[in-house]
């Protein structure tokens, strides 16, 4: 539903939000396949399960055989053409099937980036040769990608990015750090964000390159969070050298084209499904206690919710739009609610929480990792002031 034509459109807060264009989540339309894709991924998964730590934020977890047996099955890239070894499905059926992926607790962490944000990279800015070079393999789940963005004083505001690429004969030379570099220590290739030119606005002078991360001169150090993992990790560049064809898209309109492709990060199931094992849980128990039911029934209509919202995202996505905005929105409520079920499930009696004998393992994993959730992909500091310019109200 749009803002303008509601309640809320009425005096001059109204008038200021009709003044520009409003957000919107308007259902999307399913079809036969679309449909039939859930029975299709359900059946693939049936028989598998994992330990109740790896099922929590999932997305996150890496299982490199596993990424490769399901892009063997075909439920990777699914979207992306024929002819680099996608199947030409709708943008709505991928989604069911990161739904049930992550509803299962699938550890899909070593494609998930590839194929949320690379892949649609490559398709839009890349160029012939680049989509030879790395699709077929990112489809097949055998080659993983990272994305580098955050830098020691440039986290959510990447305007500030200082590691820079040098034109020379020949290509490129690279110098500089990421930091924050999800899943680096696996990845095949990086999606680099680097400063090639000067200028007054800051937003100015970045490109992006595709930098293989074999290349000489690049070191790879992990950072160990207080879960024990270690996806996180420091990038640095010491003069990478780089052929011509290493840039990707246009030089000097980087910033564009990361813009575009951060909605395609924050607008996924992931935003609300990484608690989900947790939940699932809860209503195991609740099963048994009917004074848990009511509270099990809110939290269920804000999961439906947040779901019809990313739904949404999905269906602009999949008509051509970039729905920038309601991305945001989606993350800002997603994360809230993911960061507030642990916390409430915590608060519950120990007679209630020893009534299920993965309640409280789940719970422990995401007291430990849910404070990161608000991070990536943008603080949520940084969504609401997306949000507060999408309504004009700054």
């Amino acid at each position: 539903m749009g803002v303008c034509g509601t309640k809320v459109a009425r005096g001059e807060v109204g008038d200021r939000l009709c003044a520009v264009q409003a957000f919107s989540f308007e259902p999307p339309t399913l079809g036969p396949d679309d449909i039939a894709m859930r029975g299709a991924i359900r059946s693939f998964l049936a028989g598998r399960t994992w330990s109740a730590a790896r099922r929590v934020n999932n997305w996150a977890q890496a299982d490199p055989d596993f990424s490769r047996e399901l892009g063997a099955a075909g439920f990777i890239g699914m979207t992306w053409p024929r002819t680099y070894g996608g199947q030409g499905r709708s943008a709505m059926a991928r989604l069911i099937v990161l739904e049930e992926l992550l509803a299962a607790g699938a550890p899909v962490g070593a494609h998930w980036i590839t194929d949320r944000q690379t892949g649609p990279l490559l398709l839009r800015y890349g160029t012939p040769a680049q989509r030879e070079r790395w699709l077929p393999g990112m489809v097949r789940g055998e080659v993983f990608a990272c994305i580098g963005l955050s830098e020691p004083g440039a986290g959510s505001d990447l305007a500030a990015v200082r590691s820079r690429a040098t034109k020379v004969d020949g290509g490129w030379l690279l110098s500089g750090q990421k930091l924050w570099t999800s899943n680096a220590g696996i990845a095949h290739v990086m999606v680099g964000l680097f400063r090639t030119g000067g200028g007054s606005e800051r937003q100015a002078g970045l490109s992006q390159f595709l930098v293989p991360m074999d290349t000489p001169g690049i070191r790879v150090v992990p950072i160990r969070d207080m879960t024990g993992a270690s996806d996180f990790n420091e990038v640095f560049f010491d003069e990478v050298r780089l052929g011509d064809d290493a840039l990707l898209g246009v030089e000097g309109e980087g910033w564009g084209q990361v813009t575009a492709e951060l909605a395609l990060e924050r607008s996924g199931p992931e935003r609300y499904l990484s608690a989900h094992a947790l939940l699932v849980a809860l209503a195991r128990v609740a099963q048994g206690v009917p004074a848990l039911q009511p509270l099990l029934g809110s939290l269920a209509a804000a999961l439906w919710t947040l779901r019809q919202l990313s739904w949404g995202c999905a269906a602009k996505l999949a008509a051509g739009q970039d729905p920038a905005v309601e991305a945001a929105v989606v993350k800002v409520l997603g994360n809230a609610f993911e960061q507030a079920l642990p916390q409430i499930v915590a608060g519950l009696p120990d007679a209630v929480l020893d009534r299920d004998a993965e309640l409280r393992p789940l719970l422990d994993a995401l007291l430990l990792a849910s404070p990161s959730f608000s991070l990536r992909g943008g603080t949520t500091e940084i969504m609401r002031g997306m949000i507060a310019r999408g309504l004009g109200l700054r």
